[in-house]
């Protein structure tokens, strides 16, 4: 069973990671959020394509890296003062077209100022769109 994120923590994350410009500009959507694991929401928009109905590599970079760090922080007992992503890789496996995505991050490592993220991305059908690793920092 996933344990609650600490409230404080859960506002922070609303307001800092999914509040964002870029992340509301997307059209990012919180679905999910428990201790070390995040659910990620982004709808297909024409906004967000590179070709025909092909959602942009780099849309779905910044959703897998916002996905990371917000499962950083849920798994916190108090709030950082800062946090960075210091290592980014992302696989492609398949197009993501014409859909809308899910991110689910997940903590595979906690350490005192370091995290590591596993971020897997699906289309409606449930198609992996995408996998990334994430290193994020905290301040």
């Amino acid at each position: 069973m996933n344990a609650a994120v600490e409230q404080p923590l859960e506002e922070l994350i609303d307001a800092v990671l999914i509040g964002s410009p870029v992340a509301r500009g997307l059209g990012i959507a919180l679905a999910e959020i428990s201790r070390d694991r995040i659910v990620l929401r982004l709808p297909f928009s024409a906004d967000n394509i590179t070709v025909g109905t092909i959602v942009h590599g780099g849309v779905i970079a910044t959703l897998i890296d916002t996905a990371a760090a917000a499962a950083s922080v849920s798994g916190l007992s108090v709030a950082p003062k800062g946090a960075a992503t210091s290592s980014l890789t992302i696989t492609y496996l398949a197009p993501a077209d014409g859909s809308d995505l899910t991110a689910e991050a997940i903590v595979l490592r906690r350490g005192k100022r370091q995290t590591v993220e596993e971020v897997t991305v699906f289309d409606d059908a449930g198609t992996v769109i995408a996998k990334g690793l994430v290193t994020s920092q905290l301040f």
